[in-house]
């Protein structure tokens, strides 16, 4: 039984650690872009052959096409070792999950999703640098990091909810589907975060002068079927960007036209459950944090994307990732029944059992 509880109280503490840690991996995989550092190592998972940077005469040596800027170099293995440490961390969940796979509604198969979704962003990872910062793979490789984080959240709000109540019901505790508009919200927030990755992958952040016009005016020249090609070519270093102007106006565009769609549906939503005290505080945060990015957008086009701003902007991202999967979680887990204990079952049996 102590043991159980043991394992409980550390697989709580890894998941918690796992939502910072992944959030400090966004932030390093933003400032390794920002510092066009994507391509600071040619190679992977190693920096020209090697687990740390190398001498430039080694490295020369190694790839001659590639000289070796130390700095650059150094930013792209940090995050890679963290992005290491991350996968170890998830890993040990795994193993915690099987460990307690008996205990009543443990999340197990959360656990195990995480595994394969890490394996999956590592493969992404070693995609951005052999295809050369490709833009498909880039903005793939940013939604996997922010749904990781999400899934760390989720998990660890099910472990708490399972250690704060009584086993019984945690067994058949089931999470009730949002409705039609919480839906409509998720949708249109993971397009806007397809959008933000593609905007940055693309190098369209300062496409646009000025807000809310672009350029001097309402509705700009775009060149929508070009900015969202699909089907680049895979081959030349998409360092810096590929499209024209009026392609990357286009990028901007429908990342501003997003994000005043993603405010309307939380305004909705504000206002649908402004008389509910269970719900309504955490979409006030997640209103907060929407208001947070809102402005960092504004400030980093009147600012011209500096890198603070573009930092923050992408850490105000995560933090509204965060606050939504906690309101999910809050209207998701508010009518939820609890299942009588079975006759004739012990549940110290059961834990130690487990």
């Amino acid at each position: 039984m102590e043991a159980v509880q043991a394992r409980m109280r550390l697989a709580k503490a890894l998941s918690l650690l796992g939502v910072i840690v992944t959030f400090g991996v966004i932030l390093m995989g933003a400032w390794t872009r920002l510092e066009d550092a994507g391509l600071g190592c040619p190679d992977w998972p190693g920096c020209y052959g090697h687990m740390v940077v190398p001498d430039s005469a080694t490295a020369l040596a190694r790839f001659p096409h590639a000289p070796l800027d130390a700095g650059k170099a150094w930013f792209e293995m940090v995050h890679r070792y963290l992005a290491g440490g991350l996968g170890l961390l998830v890993v040990g969940l795994a193993w915690l999950a099987w460990r307690l796979r008996h205990v009543p509604g443990y999340p197990v198969r959360i656990s195990l999703a995480l595994l394969a979704l890490i394996m999956l962003q590592g493969a992404f990872g070693a995609f951005t640098v052999t295809l050369r910062l490709w833009p498909q793979v880039v903005t793939l490789h940013l939604i996997g990091g922010m749904t990781i984080m999400l899934l760390f959240l989720w998990l660890h709000l099910r472990q708490r909810e399972i250690v704060s109540q009584p086993w019984w019901s945690a067994r058949m505790a089931r999470l009730s589907r949002p409705g039609g508009l919480w839906l409509f919200a998720i949708a249109v927030l993971a397009g806007q975060l397809m959008l933000g990755g593609w905007t940055s992958s693309n190098y369209a952040g300062i496409a646009c002068q000025g807000i809310p016009s672009c350029n001097g005016q309402w509705w700009p020249a775009m060149d929508w079927g070009e900015g969202f090609h699909l089907t680049q070519s895979i081959g030349p270093s998409y360092l810096h960007g590929k499209l024209h102007a009026e392609a990357r106006t286009a990028i901007h565009m429908a990342h501003r036209l997003g994000a005043v769609l993603l405010g309307g549906a939380l305004v909705v939503l504000l206002w649908r459950y402004r008389h509910d005290v269970d719900v309504r505080p955490f979409l006030g945060l997640a209103m907060a944090a929407y208001a947070l990015q809102a402005g960092l957008g504004i400030a980093n086009v009147l600012f011209w994307l500096p890198l603070g701003l573009a930092l923050a902007h992408t850490a105000g991202a995560a933090l509204l990732v965060l606050a939504m999967t906690a309101a999910v979680w809050r209207v998701t887990s508010l009518s939820r029944g609890l299942a009588p204990r079975p006759s004739g079952t012990d549940p110290e049996e059961e834990w130690v059992n487990a």
